[in-house]
């Protein structure tokens, strides 16, 4: 039997922030900020970030607008990656219970430091944007990466081979 593949899509991004600059600055990456997005016209997008983007210090799990705010002048690259129906639903339920408990979520800061260090930092109800794709996708049993999640970041996304490059904007 022929199994059915769907495709999501990975956006990798830079902003241009402060923030961003200094991640840059250290990683000499281009795109420092990961996403999962549903649809290839980007209207459903998901990922850790800023949840007021006047205030980089109150972050956690978040519904990402790419056309407005931090995005409206971004970098953005956006990824196609197809996994089968099973995984799509999986990972579909694993945002879906993310948006739904929101409120519980924190950006993992603590992780970024981590990642510095090459020591993984889990905590619970916390992640950072490259870490929480690289988690769900696992979760789903569709691995991006060959490494923790919790040190995964934009750059071993964007190496991925399970990731096709569909666009670059900006």
């Amino acid at each position: 039997m022929l199994v059915k593949e769907k495709p999501i899509y990975i956006v990798l991004s830079d902003t241009g922030t402060l923030f961003t600059r200094m991640i840059r600055w250290y990683t000499k990456a281009p795109f420092n900020h990961a996403s999962i997005a549903f649809d290839p016209q980007l209207n459903e997008v998901y990922s850790f970030g800023r949840k007021d983007p006047r205030n980089p210090f109150v972050g956690g799990f978040v519904k990402e607008n790419v056309r407005d705010g931090l995005f409206k002048d971004a970098t953005l690259a956006v990824y196609r990656c197809s996994v089968s129906e099973c995984q799509y639903k999986k990972i579909r339920d694993i945002v879906s219970r993310f948006e739904g408990e929101s409120h519980l979520y924190k950006y993992n800061l603590p992780g970024l430091l981590g990642i510095l260090l090459n020591i993984p930092v889990k905590r619970k109800y916390a992640f950072f944007c490259s870490q929480f794709v690289a988690s769900v996708f696992e979760q789903a049993g569709a691995r991006l990466v060959q490494k923790c999640s919790a040190l995964t970041t934009p750059a071993d996304l964007e190496r991925s081979s399970e990731l096709e490059l569909m666009l670059k904007i900006g």
